[in-house]
């Protein structure tokens, strides 16, 4: 796991979500742009600091890894985007499925989860979520362009990132006549 000199980039990054919704707060009621812009900011922030976290550890590996899931991400998010052209709830364009905000946070939450830990990875998740729903909120997204955003933002990184700490690696196979366990371990 990472040594208690890490911290600080975890408290920095709750203290921007945190910031960001206390600001927006008193107008969540009446000014639907507020939320709206709240959501744009911590949607860039959750991968500027995923990005800014792999400089912070001196992690060059881990920036190759977050350049690959970032581009991934954005390539196939806006590749849907054009292809499936879905209206979008406010009637403002085409390109609401899938949700590209929520695509770049979920990229970034996912992108600390699997290179650095669960653990230091929940406030970008709390920061992603709320991403999402200001994005239904303001009438840019329905419900299924936000999972769809998700889902795409989590499997770049998931796919394209390596734990820091690999040491142990277990892996499934599953198929419908074949059940399998694969145990690694790197010494």
């Amino acid at each position: 796991m990472l040594r208690e000199t890490h911290v600080p980039i975890i408290i920095l990054f709750i203290i921007l979500l945190a910031s960001s919704v206390i600001i927006t707060a008193p107008s969540y009621a009446e000014d639907t742009s507020s939320l709206e812009r709240a959501g744009d900011i911590v949607a860039v922030a959750i991968p500027a600091i995923a990005y800014g976290s792999t400089h912070y550890m001196n992690d060059k590996e881990g920036r190759q890894q977050f350049y690959q899931s970032f581009a991934t991400n954005l390539a196939v998010t806006y590749a849907v985007k054009s292809t499936i052209n879905k209206e979008r709830p406010d009637h403002s364009d085409n390109d609401s499925f899938p949700s590209g905000h929520t695509s770049l946070a979920f990229q970034g939450a996912s992108f600390i989860h699997k290179r650095y830990g669960l653990e230091y990875s929940i406030p970008a998740y709390v920061g992603a979520t709320f991403v999402g729903y200001s994005r239904v909120k303001a009438e840019k997204h329905d419900v299924a362009d936000v999972f769809a955003g998700a889902a795409l933002g989590v499997a770049s990184s998931m796919y394209l990132t390596k734990s820091y700490n690999d040491q142990l690696l277990l892996t499934t196979n599953l198929a419908p006549d074949y059940y399998g366990l694969s145990i690694h371990y790197q010494f």
